[in-house]
């Protein structure tokens, strides 16, 4: 029999409960809403018995969007503080801790750095009156601010504008301590807003005192010395505790300007500076003019030093370089016998100076930097820029210029590596490559070119094709950071053409690779390290690695075969050497004429050159081949007098004249290059390779040198890359 008994109503149970669920939900969220409009109510009806009318409420309107923007403004400050402060991490107060004594390649005395602890003199014992002369003169406000100083800089902002000039800084004693510790003299908004942050870091964790003691400590004050006590000795043969006001108001004179007022080098200047301070301190209060009348009469004289002349951009980078390499040992009273030339050194910034006294104004360019290597990697000679005095910043180490078609080199470097050569033929021709179509100068493009026309003639398409159809962007920049380049390289497709910015030493260094038979230049700047007690502690030969090798035979002879031409048929035919001395190198001009550049080597020297404008303003129409290749051919031509010439690899050096009558000197005539064994070029031999266009360029270059003037007009000489 069938059981009849209906199942249980389980299905109804469960939509029930959904139902209820649902209810529960909805009536939950309507008395939630409902609540919060009674409690908003509530604030609104409470609130409006704060509401203002008229100018009441425009005053709170203000209050109300400056806290806004103060907060945003905050939160912007923060993030440009943080670049500031990677500065004082580690051991900051003690990387200066060191007292080096430099010496030349021959073992002269040409300098010294770091602080010397039997010359650092606490405040205590500071004569009053040389305090008072320093604060009057540097920094009234000093003991009332907390690093920045926004009355002196209104005052400061007011004289200026009075007198039609800039006749005061702004900058407090603990901004001008916050640059010499962690900064550069560089002039941007940039290093500015970084200063500012470090000098309210300073007074948040030194005393006044300390402050005062470092900034006395450190500040360059002229002569190649630093720190006031070194000051006192080398001006006044005499302790800084024994200085009368006279001296002191003429020390306190140097932290301005310290080349301009250095009473060595311009004594009436000093005495009218000093004359100056004298007056800053009656101005200040801080003493009477009775007080300071004997000094006026009787202003200070200095010890008889004669011409002092310390490489300051170089001892500077060494100093560094010294700091690095001090890590190997726990000395910090070091004598260091450095690779520079003094004689060298003296014409390399004769070069300089003289191109920018003859052709300066014409080009309106006001700064150059220099450096040069010898085959081997010492560093031989550095020009940081016109004036140490003026402005301490190294635009050879330190200043980052865009290198034009500088750069190029490191693409065909690669290039060959890549199994290319001088006479490859490649199309000269418009070319886009991801939206970018980069262009020749004059718009004009010459077809079917080998590589050896293409980089004499600088043509920009050439290389942005082998980078984009062959290479790749990578292999360029890993051929650049192989050489020796130091500075991070931006991996975009405008690399070929120089857009990355470079210091002069990474191109000296890159470029001394191809004298060097293609293996590591070793650029280095100290040769030797001795400790106080006379021990050797580092020396260049025994702790280096040896060189390896970064670009093989076969493609240092091809790019050699290829650097050799741009002299004679490119468009560096002003760096041409007396004598017939092979040159090889490469010119580079930026965009706007911004940065104008020569990088040229034989077989015993590498030398970069590099001229523009500190605030990156434009040049009129200076190129590579004009200033930066004449500065280098008046270095090179005095440097090669008297050596014995080397061959650049793969290339052979003009042989002598060989009087009438006489045979030449078969041992002369070297079949291959000792150093490398790459087989050498016939002297002043053209490779059998060159195009017709290149030959037909050599005879319109010959020609227009038959014409051309002795000294031509530096708004005209050079080409655009």
């Amino acid at each position: 029999m069938t059981d009849r008994t209906p199942p249980p109503n389980g299905g109804k149970r469960k939509r029930f409960l959904l139902l209820r669920i649902d209810s529960w939900i909805d009536s939950g969220l309507w008395n939630a809403g409902y609540r919060a409009a009674e409690i908003w109510e509530e604030i609104t009806i409470f609130f409006r018995r704060f509401r203002v009318r008229g100018l009441t409420r425009a005053v709170f309107e203000l209050m109300g969007e400056a806290a806004t923007w103060g907060t945003a403004g905050a939160v912007l400050m923060l993030a440009l503080a943080q670049p500031a402060f990677e500065a004082t991490k580690g051991d900051w107060k003690n990387r200066g801790d060191f007292a080096v004594t430099f010496l030349d390649r021959y073992g002269n005395v040409i300098g010294h750095r770091g602080i010397i602890h039997a010359d650092s003199v606490p405040i205590e014992e500071l004569p009053d009156h040389f305090v008072k002369a320093v604060l009057a003169t540097e920094d009234r406000r000093f003991f009332d601010h907390f690093g920045i100083d926004f009355f002196g800089l209104v005052r400061a902002i007011s004289e200026n504008a009075r007198a039609g000039e800039v006749v005061q800084g702004g900058s407090t004693l603990t901004q001008q301590l916050a640059k010499n510790l962690f900064l550069s003299n560089e002039r941007s908004i940039e290093r500015k807003i970084k200063e500012a942050f470090l000098a309210v870091w300073l007074e948040a964790n030194l005393s006044k005192k300390e402050i005062l003691r470092l900034y006395l400590d450190r500040a360059y004050m002229g002569g190649g010395t630093f720190g006031a006590a070194a000051a006192a000795k080398f001006y006044f043969g005499k302790n800084i505790t024994d200085v009368n006001l006279a001296e002191a108001a003429m020390l306190a004179g140097l932290f301005k300007a310290p080349a301009k007022y250095a009473p060595h080098v311009n004594l009436p200047a000093a005495r009218a500076r000093a004359n100056e301070v004298l007056t800053n301190l009656v101005q200040g209060g801080l003493m009477s003019e009775g007080q300071v009348v004997a000094a006026r009469r009787n202003p200070a004289t200095v010890v008889d030093r004669g011409e002092i002349a310390s490489p300051d951009f170089f001892l500077d980078w060494a100093f560094d370089e010294v700091q690095r390499l001090a890590s190997r040992f726990p000395e910090h009273t070091l004598t260091v016998r450095t690779t520079i030339d003094m004689g060298l050194q003296r014409a390399a910034e004769d070069s300089v100076e003289t191109s920018l006294r003859e052709f300066g104004e014409s080009y309106r360019v006001k700064q150059g930097a220099l450096v040069m290597i010898e085959n081997g990697g010492a560093v031989r000679a550095m020009v940081g820029g016109r004036d140490y005095g003026e402005s301490q910043f190294n635009r050879a180490t330190k200043a980052l210029r865009q290198p034009g078609s500088s750069f190029k080199v490191y693409t065909y470097a690669a290039a060959m590596e890549k199994g290319m050569t001088p006479e490859t033929v490649v199309v000269d021709a418009p070319i886009t490559w991801r939206g970018w179509s980069p262009q020749n100068y004059h718009n004009s493009y010459s077809g079917r070119v080998t590589l050896t026309t293409a980089i004499a003639k600088s043509i920009n398409t050439i290389p942005v094709r082998l980078a984009k159809d062959v290479l790749g962007i990578d292999a360029i920049v890993n051929m650049a950071k192989a050489f020796g380049v130091e500075t991070p390289i931006r991996r975009d497709k405008t690399i070929p053409l120089g857009t990355s910015e470079l210091t002069v030493l990474d191109q000296a260094t890159g470029y001394a690779v191809f004298p060097a038979g293609g293996v590591q230049s070793r650029r280095h700047g100290i040769q030797q390290i001795v400790s106080d007690d006379g021990r050797v502690v580092y020396d260049f030969d025994r702790d280096e690695p040896p060189a390896r090798r970064v670009l093989s035979e076969q493609a240092l002879a091809s790019m050699n075969t290829m650097l050799v031409q741009i002299p004679v048929i490119g468009t560096a035919r002003k760096a041409a050497l007396e004598r017939g001395i092979v040159v090889g190198g490469k010119t580079g001009t930026t965009q706007a004429y911004r940065d104008a550049w020569f990088i040229g080597f034989t077989g015993n020297y590498t030398t970069a050159v590099w001229f523009g404008n500190d605030d990156y303003t434009s040049s009129n129409n200076m190129t590579g081949g004009s200033l930066p290749a004449m500065t280098f051919k008046r270095l090179m031509d005095y440097a090669h007098q008297g050596i014995e010439l080397r061959p650049i690899p793969g290339i052979a050096n003009p042989e002598p004249a060989v009087p009438e009558g006489e045979a030449p000197d078969e041992g002369q005539k070297v079949a291959e290059n000792q150093d490398t064994g790459l087989p050498l070029m016939p002297p002043l031999q053209r490779p059998r390779s060159l195009s017709a266009d290149s030959t037909r360029l050599i005879r319109e270059i010959a020609a227009d040198l038959k014409t051309a003037p002795a000294l031509p007009d530096p708004a005209k000489v050079g080409s655009v890359e």
